[in-house]
């Protein structure tokens, strides 16, 4: 009998390429605002409500809900809802678990590889690393703790947690945002192009997501990112070169990345490397973790 799967933040990419990708071994449910399919139950974090027949013989959860980070300025509102979106959808879901007695084979929750500082250094940062102090930072311990209160209430045997860096998909995200200025000759590196840009294939992130499912002696947290590091200034050259497109612009001022963005600037700006080391000694293998072919398996068309 397959087990089954509960999905949150079922609109994400990630929700959507990874159901697709574990619908053949477990049975899927998702976790949404509207009710579409016959497989999905309705949520409202701002009403505290939820749909608790979607919890019925439920074995794992992954956790994919919160709001974009890079969607909008950081006002106070919106730094309250990134907050909000990631612990509150957390506490819900563990204030359910414990009404209906249930304890989970695993939760699985995505995380952030900012959980380390949003500073460019020449540091490769591992799991055990000390945490930053910015905004970001802050959002993903607090992100991170949510994850842990499962185990601390012992509703579930293991919690993971997927500190995924920037996820590469030609659907939507930073390299959908990327690719238009480089097609119209005025896409360039941002600020001085130093700063490291951690990344992942879309199709790796799923992987991981179902190796962690699969694998149950993996526990705590991971850093999501290919073994292969890039600066912002080599990606967006090695964009330009798969699209066959020059780059002769100058480098976007700093200045003008912090007009338009405001503090988010900051993690436009800088960026360390991170190792995935622990992640590759579990015994999980890249299948795109050079940053070339993951580019032309996304942008050339077969």
């Amino acid at each position: 009998m397959k087990e089954i799967v509960l999905i949150t933040g079922a609109g994400g990419m990630i929700a959507q390429e990874l159901s697709r990708k574990l619908g053949k071994d477990y049975i899927i449910r998702f976790l949404t605002r509207t009710k579409r399919q016959e497989n999905q139950y309705e949520w409202d974090l701002d009403k505290g409500t939820i749909d608790e027949t979607a919890f019925e013989n439920v074995d794992h959860i992954i956790h994919l809900a919160g709001a974009n980070i890079s969607e909008k300025r950081w006002t106070e509102k919106r730094k309250k809802e990134l907050i909000f979106s990631r612990v509150n959808s957390a506490k819900l879901i563990l204030d359910t678990l414990k009404k209906k007695n249930i304890v989970l084979k695993s939760f699985i929750s995505a995380s952030g590889i900012n959980v380390y500082g949003t500073e460019t250094t020449e540091k490769i940062y591992k799991e055990d690393d000390p945490k930053g102090n910015d905004f970001l930072s802050k959002v993903v311990i607090l992100w991170e703790q949510a994850a842990d209160w499962f185990s601390e209430e012992k509703v579930v045997q293991r919690v993971v947690k997927l500190r995924t860096a920037v996820v590469l998909s030609e659907k939507e995200g930073a390299l959908k945002k990327m690719i238009p200025p480089i097609r119209y000759y005025i896409g360039s590196p941002l600020g001085n192009g130093k700063q490291y840009m951690p990344w992942i294939h879309i199709t790796d992130i799923c992987a991981i997501y179902e190796f962690a499912l699969k694998n149950p002696q993996m526990n705590g947290a991971y850093n999501a990112a290919s073994p292969q590091h890039s600066t912002n200034e080599n990606f967006t050259r090695k964009i330009a070169k798969v699209l066959n497109k020059p780059l002769w612009m100058p480098n976007v001022p700093a200045f003008i990345i912090q007009l338009l963005f405001g503090e988010l600037s900051d993690a436009l700006l800088n960026g360390s490397r991170v190792s995935s080391k622990k992640l590759q000694d579990e015994g999980f293998q890249f299948q795109f973790p050079d940053l070339k072919e993951a580019l032309e398996n996304l942008l050339i068309k077969k």
